[in-house]
């Protein structure tokens, strides 16, 4: 496939996108070669470990191309979005509970599906370039792939944060919050990942690992805490608005331009998630309640098409000002009955 090179080298199962004129977005097609390598390498005795990576220096995997989605949505076929959803998802928990060693060089972008792909391995590792973050809320979808699990698991009220604003994470506050393990200067890369090919281990990888850069999210915790520490979205809003500080004022800046709804509904699912830890299989199920109403019920497809399409960034979204009903937020998380998420 031209926009994935899957192979083995080595005793190493190698994956590496090849889309870098698109930021590696990754298709559909790409999604399923990639659960296809994996389930076979898994049961492969000449594999020892997979190691994932991308050409390009912009991205290593800047989210799902959602063109195709934006096309059979329009066209009222909700069924390919949910059947993309369903089955990527179902690679994001097989790829976090994999029975061997992944390892992800992570360069530039990783956003949305590459967050999926690149973020539940065992090793996942982050250089200087690297710019991690969630911005589904601002094309009215929620922090999914699984992200929501790790968002739900970061420290203090970061989770909130970074999934309601989808401001980004440098290779320090990566590692900080949850999304990556360790940082390796790039120049160094291409010989540690020839070692994993030579059949080096990972062992020799955790040795080479560097201090990180220091997290610049770390002198905001306190902030954060004060601000997104609401039950509700409106308790957010307006904590943000009394305040004078420029954090304050940029954190509603970026919240405002996002989806309503998605907002709302990313802050009850973190908060779930907290009170009843299910693990990445719980998370990806309560995503997929939202992104299998999303098209119907969301404003999934106005966002596509104020960001992607028309590109004019001024979304109609069916609420505004930050108001969102509980009801619309309980209708969108409610369970699917014979359509839930199953693995």
């Amino acid at each position: 496939m031209a926009d994935i090179d899957i192979r083995i080298t080595g005793r190493a199962g190698r994956i590496t996108f090849t889309r870098a004129h698109a930021l590696n977005a990754m298709t559909y097609e790409m999604c399923m070669a990639i659960d296809a390598a994996m389930r076979d390498w898994a049961e492969h005795d000449d594999v020892d470990l997979v190691v994932i990576d991308a050409e390009g220096e912009k991205a290593f995997c800047a989210g799902g191309d959602i063109a195709e989605l934006y096309d059979t949505g329009m066209r009222g076929d909700y069924g390919y979005g949910r059947t993309f959803w369903r089955n990527e998802y179902r690679l994001n928990a097989f790829l976090a509970e994999y029975s061997k060693p992944v390892v992800s060089f992570m360069q530039g972008f990783t956003m949305g599906g590459g967050v999926g792909i690149g973020c539940h391995g065992s090793h996942r590792v982050v250089g200087d370039s690297s710019k991690i973050a969630m911005p589904e809320c601002g094309i009215g979808l929620v922090p999914d792939v699984g992200g929501s699990h790790v968002l739900a698991n970061a420290p203090g009220r970061l989770g909130e944060y970074l999934g309601m604003t989808g401001a980004r994470m440098g290779p320090g506050d990566a590692i900080l919050v949850g999304f990556a393990d360790l940082y390796l200067p790039e120049a160094k890369w291409p010989a540690q990942i020839a070692a994993l090919e030579a059949g080096a281990g990972v062992a020799a990888l955790t040795a080479d690992a560097q201090p990180a850069p220091e997290a610049a999210l770390r002198a905001q915790m306190a902030d954060i805490e004060a601000h997104f520490s609401g039950e509700t979205l409106q308790d957010i809003r307006d904590s943000l608005r009394a305040a004078e500080e420029d954090f304050a004022a940029n954190a509603l800046k970026a919240l405002v331009r996002s989806c309503p709804i998605s907002t709302a509904c990313t802050l009850e699912m973190l908060a779930r998630l907290r009170r009843e830890p299910g693990g990445i299989r719980a998370a990806l199920g309560l995503e997929y309640r939202f992104t299998w109403r999303a098209m119907e019920h969301g404003d999934f497809l106005e966002g596509i098409r104020a960001q992607i399409i028309d590109k004019d960034r001024n979304p109609n979204w069916q609420f505004h000002d930050l108001d969102v009903p509980g009801t619309k937020v309980t209708a969108m998380l409610e369970q699917l009955g014979a359509d839930e998420l199953t693995f």
